[in-house]
């Protein structure tokens, strides 16, 4: 029998990622989030699981699985009430290693990061005066015969604090001297180890969520030529590449925020009673949560045909973008119809919903906001002027 399910082939990992998240309910996330405190616990249990290795080749140590694999991986991590940004850039951030770094690179610390004894979890590209405009970027590094020299700025550099390997894109030729406004930036595989206080400063930032993101200061801080991924100058090429698989990878949890939050609301529709009927009964509260599963399943379609598209060796640009804006909105939509359904009960830390709520917000934002992708989808598929940065409407 034919199956229309984009993701039937990999029911045995959603089935095992639901397990090792059953080990960790509402109560534990509640305590880290009252804390601020990392999920050391939660991403050892995936990686001694191998899930955080999915994307690594199994000639160093990882599973080989493919986008849509990983895809799966994050969806049910969040279905299950779960929170993945602890650890869900060290996919994203593996195919610009995979794809560009040199064999000695890869040999050298991809079975670390694929047996857990090394963590690749922070990405160093937004800064505070250029935000989305990558190409605007100040960090520089500057060649000092078998070194670089690294000064510059970073934020939003999440889990810097818990990571031994960072990616980070600086600029090696000053933009006037670059021979379009898309070279003279580099991308750099750094060893952290060792180095804060000594050239590095990481400083957390305090946010909505427990997000454990940090902004983090570059001062002279030599890294040897050989952590240089490619080619010199050509690193804003590399960094797009791994882009989409990012773009789709947040609208997976995206998509596994929208489940969370609908199950948890149809439950507590049909259980909780009002008047001497459960509210569930009516159509005020059903057709919010009824809409919601509609949008959910609808974006949820376009993610699963952008990941197959990226495992097919295809460029899915449009199909990323817009697989991330529905999928943040779908989990938004859901999020707000939980809410309403819970009505004040919604606020009690006790029901996780307030916090599932704060965390489904921030997907709107990043790691694009949903205003540039519209951008992206009108100049790109509507053929309409360009609306932003130099050049406008030309």
């Amino acid at each position: 029998m034919t199956s229309f399910d984009p993701t039937a082939d990999y029911a045995d990992i959603r089935a095992g990622v639901a397990r090792v998240c059953a080990e960790f309910p509402g109560a534990y996330w509640r305590d880290l989030d009252a804390r601020r405190a990392y999920p050391k616990d939660f991403v050892d249990a995936l990686i001694r699981e191998g899930y955080l290795a999915a994307m690594i080749p199994e000639q160093y140590g990882g599973s080989g699985l493919n986008l849509t694999a990983a895809a799966v991986i994050l969806e049910e991590i969040h279905s299950s009430g779960c929170n993945a940004a602890a650890c869900h850039a060290q996919m994203y951030t593996m195919g610009t290693v995979l794809r560009h770094g040199s064999e000695a690179q890869k040999a050298a610390y991809l079975p670390g990061i694929a047996d857990g004894s090394l963590r690749l979890q922070a990405f160093g590209v937004t800064e505070p005066t250029s935000g989305t405009d990558t190409l605007a970027l100040k960090t520089t590094a500057r060649r000092d015969g078998d070194a670089y020299v690294i000064n510059g700025q970073k934020i939003w550099t999440s889990r810097a604090e818990h990571s031994d390997l960072m990616v980070l894109l600086a600029r090696t030729t000053p933009r006037e001297e670059a021979t379009s406004k898309t070279d003279g930036l580099s991308v750099f595989l750094i060893d952290l180890r060792g180095k804060v206080g000594h050239g590095i400063d990481i400083r957390p930032i305090r946010t909505m969520i427990n997000h454990a993101t940090t902004e983090v200061f570059f001062d002279n801080l030599r890294i040897p030529a050989d952590c240089l991924i490619g080619d010199e100058g050509k690193g804003f090429r590399y960094i797009l590449s791994g882009m989409n698989s990012e773009r789709i990878l947040i609208a997976a949890e995206c998509i596994g925020d929208a489940k969370w939050f609908l199950r948890t609301g149809s439950d507590y529709a049909r259980e909780r009673v009002v008047f001497g009927a459960p509210i569930g009964v009516n159509q005020g509260v059903q057709f919010p949560l009824a809409r919601a599963q509609a949008h959910m399943m609808a974006a949820e379609a376009i993610v699963y045909r952008a990941a197959a598209m990226y495992d097919a060796g295809h460029n899915p640009g449009v199909e990323a973008n817009t697989a991330k804006l529905l999928a943040s909105e779908a989990s938004w939509e859901a999020a707000e119809a939980c809410m309403q359904t819970h009505g004040g009960f919604a606020f009690a830390e006790e029901y996780d919903v307030e916090r599932k709520f704060r965390e489904a917000r921030l997907y709107q934002i990043a790691p694009i906001s949903t205003n540039l992708i519209l951008c992206h989808i009108a100049e790109q598929v509507l053929g309409l002027p360009k609306s932003y940065g130099p050049g406008r409407g030309q």
